[in-house]
């Protein structure tokens, strides 16, 4: 059993990490450092570095709804300051299937007590109010559904920067630019006592906590994540709105379409209105002759991001930069009329059932995984670090720690990108400068 005064390394200062350590130094436990490969923090390409996620409860999976209520009551507190914003999220892609995962959505939002009103078409959004005055709203495709009152968004870069700051002031240690390469392990018995990076420095620990985001697989790729832990590219875009324009689209609630994965935020402070689509998203596997990555020859997907590829590292595929157009046509066509701002891949680790991997290495009591977020973790912030103390300290209950173990089978699927299949990332199907034009 872990003590308070052991020595605690954590790999990756992102959503996972930052709030396991925040949870940790409530408990009392006070030798804890965060590495991170990036050079300095926060991350400029971790995904829990945004300008914006979605904070909802509308899930199929009851847990993760109570969740996420108990998420929303700490981003209200003082604690967090203005990062969260509750405007609302409009659930379209409401189906007759009562097994569909909107649908189950709508129940397990109900049966929690969220402030909900359902609409059946475009004319009953429009007519009840739900966007305001001056907005133009288009066919909403897939109209069926209900607006939750109760989500909003979270402002995720000051959110990442606000607890980074205050682990600092209760005695956590950051060290930035420290890529970790592998696990350093005792000979005799083959439990791990702490890390190497690729710089040869070694970092002692008595537990290390792999929070690495989705670098996990490719960072270690001596445990053989692959298959619990895919990196994948989703496709981001911005629009760059007047102060003018952004007033009128202000007070609009966030819309989150299940049927085709595109959602939309209203403008942030900046006056960017950011979109995405949630899909099964891109792998990339680095070429051969790429040294710089450890598992260019294990076929395991690694992020293509700012930091090892430059500007380029923000392109998406033509393709869905298209669709996200069309996608956004479909809500605000004024809004589909402009140039994009700028495109960024924003890289997932996803699990193949879409819950988290959280528990030690059957192995290795040495080493906790804490990752797999599969798009959802950064909306629990402030409270998915208590899971992860609750597992190190034998606390979390037997359901939850099957849910999450390692070695889970895996029997379900992502039913939030049911029937969707990941894609390769071709860098000549990237798009350029030209193609952000309307």
């Amino acid at each position: 059993m872990i003590q308070p005064d052991d020595k605690i390394l954590i790999v990756g200062a992102g959503c996972f990490g930052l709030s396991t350590a925040s949870h940790l130094l409530n408990r009392g436990f006070s030798d804890i450092t965060i590495l991170d490969k990036a050079a300095s923090l926060p991350a400029a390409d971790a995904a829990s570095y945004d300008l914006n996620k979605i904070v909802r409860t509308s899930y199929d999976d009851v847990f993760y709804t109570k969740l996420a209520q108990e998420a929303i009551a700490q981003w209200k507190t003082e604690e967090w300051g203005d990062t969260y914003h509750e405007c609302g999220v409009l659930v379209l892609g409401h189906s007759d299937d009562k097994h569909s995962y909107s649908s189950q959505s709508y129940v397990n939002d109900i049966s929690v007590g969220a402030r909900v009103a359902v609409v059946e078409n475009s004319t009953e959004i429009r007519n009840k109010g739900m966007f305001p005055d001056g907005v133009r709203v288009a066919s909403l495709q897939n109209t069926a559904g209900y607006l939750n009152y109760d989500g909003g968004w979270a402002n995720a870069a000051q959110g990442i920067e606000l607890l980074t700051s205050k682990i600092r002031a209760r005695g956590g240690k950051f060290v930035p630019g420290k890529e970790v390469c592998r696990l350093v392990r005792n000979a005799e018995d083959g439990r791990t006592r702490g890390v190497e990076c690729c710089d040869g420095s070694v970092f002692d620990a008595d537990l290390v906590i792999i929070a690495a985001g989705a670098w996990s697989a490719s960072s270690f790729p001596q445990l053989q994540l692959k298959e619990k832990c895919l990196a994948t590219g989703q496709s981001v875009a911005t629009i760059q709105l007047t102060a003018e324009e952004a007033q009128v689209y202000r007070r609009c609630p966030v819309v989150l379409n299940f049927s085709t994965g595109f959602y939309v935020f209203p403008p942030n402070e900046d006056n960017v209105v950011k979109m995405a689509l949630h899909a099964a998203g891109y792998t990339y596997v680095p070429q051969q002759h790429d040294t710089s990555s450890p598992s260019n020859d294990l076929g395991i997907s690694t992020p293509r991001t700012i930091s090892n590829a430059n500007e380029n590292g923000l392109r998406i595929p033509k393709v869905v930069l298209a669709q996200l157009r069309a996608h956004l046509r479909e809500v605000y066509p004024d809004l589909a009329e402009k140039p994009f701002l700028g495109t960024r891949l924003c890289w997932y680790n996803d699990s193949p059932d879409g819950d988290w991997v959280i528990g030690f290495l059957p192995d290795d009591p040495a080493v906790m995984l804490a990752t797999a977020g599969s798009g959802h973790a950064y909306k629990f912030f402030p409270v998915i670090g208590k899971l992860v103390a609750d597992a190190i300290e034998g606390k979390l209950e037997p359901l939850l720690a099957s849910k999450f173990a390692v070695d889970r089978r895996h029997s379900d699927v992502d039913r939030s990108r049911y029937g969707q299949t990941v894609e390769v990332l071709h860098l000549d199907s990237l798009c350029t400068p030209e193609d952000l034009r309307p």
